[in-house]
């Protein structure tokens, strides 16, 4: 026995309205995640000419090993780029000058 749809959308109708909703959110996902690589290459060029710009760097401190500029440079890039914040990136660099 067939119930009656009457009051409600029929089930093609259903199908077709869940299609175009799926369509628009892989459409503004595919959007968020371009427009978040543009500014991540932005931000990865930016920082690459502010390294270029910027002067060579005075001779290290006698006290640090070179694993430790290694680490400190590694964690000015993280830095620049937004992955530390500024108190994150104070604490890491204090704890390697530390230690």
């Amino acid at each position: 026995m067939r119930r009656s749809r009457s009051g409600r959308p029929s089930l093609i109708g259903t199908a077709a309205r869940t299609a175009v909703i799926a369509g628009t959110a892989t459409a503004v996902s595919g959007a968020v995640v371009s427009s978040q690589q543009q500014r991540a290459m932005a931000r990865q060029a930016t920082a690459q000419q502010q390294t270029a710009a910027a002067p060579q760097a005075a001779a290290p401190a006698a006290g640090l090993t070179g694993e430790a500029i290694t680490r400190l440079q590694q964690l000015g890039e993280l830095h620049q780029s937004g992955v530390l914040t500024d108190e994150e990136f104070a604490a890491a660099k204090a704890q390697i000058l530390a230690g």
